[in-house]
C-alpha cells in the first residue's frame, strides 16, 4: 500500500501530507485514519505510547467518544527527507460543554510507501468561552478557505 505524497518531502509535497493528515483526522474515523500509519507504527502521544493500527483505532475511538465536535488544523512547521514537524490546534468540548484549545507539535517520520512509522505529539489543552471558539466550520473537512493556523495567530 502507498499513501502520497511519497518521500523526500519538499515545500509542496510536505503541505500536501500534513492538510492529508489534517483531514484524515477531521472525518473523525478511527479506522479511515488508522490507514494512513504502517501496521507497525509507533506512536508517543502526551503521556501514552500506541503500537499499531489496532492501538491507534483503539486509541481515536476513546479520543472522539469524549472530545466532541472536534475540529482540527495543522500546519507545517519543517521538513526534511522523510519527516516533517507540524504546529497544530484543535477545538473540542467535554460532555459538561466547556470549550477547550489544545496546542501541539508533532514529529512525524514515514516510510518509503508514504506510510507514517512514527509521530511523536506534545499537546497541551487550554479551556476557552465559546465565544473564543475560532474553528467554526462544519464537521468534517476544513473547507480551503478558511484560515490555518499563522493566519489566526496560532
Amino acid at each position: 500500500m502507498t499513501c502520497p505524497p511519497l518521500p523526500p518531502f519538499d515545500a509542496e509535497t510536505a503541505a500536501i501530507k500534513t492538510r492529508l493528515a489534517e483531514n484524515a483526522w477531521n472525518s473523525r474515523d478511527p479506522d479511515k485514519v488508522a490507514l494512513e500509519y504502517t501496521p507497525g507504527s509507533q506512536w508517543r502521544n502526551r503521556e501514552t505510547f500506541v503500537r499499531g493500527r489496532e492501538e491507534i483505532v483503539d486509541f481515536l475511538t476513546r479520543k472522539w467518544a469524549r472530545e466532541h465536535e472536534y475540529r482540527l488544523i495543522k500546519e507545517v512547521w519543517a521538513f526534511r527527507e522523510n519527516r516533517i514537524s507540524v504546529g497544530f490546534a484543535y477545538e473540542w468540548h467535554d460532555e459538561e460543554g466547556q470549550w477547550f484549545r489544545s496546542y501541539g507539535n508533532e514529529n512525524w517520520e514515514f516510510d518509503e510507501n508514504g506510510l507514517m512509522r512514527r509521530r511523536i505529539a506534545s499537546i497541551s489543552a487550554l479551556r476557552i468561552d465559546i465565544g473564543a471558539r475560532l474553528f467554526d466550520w462544519p464537521q468534517g473537512r476544513r473547507p480551503d478557505h478558511h484560515p490555518g493556523l499563522s493566519d489566526l495567530g496560532l
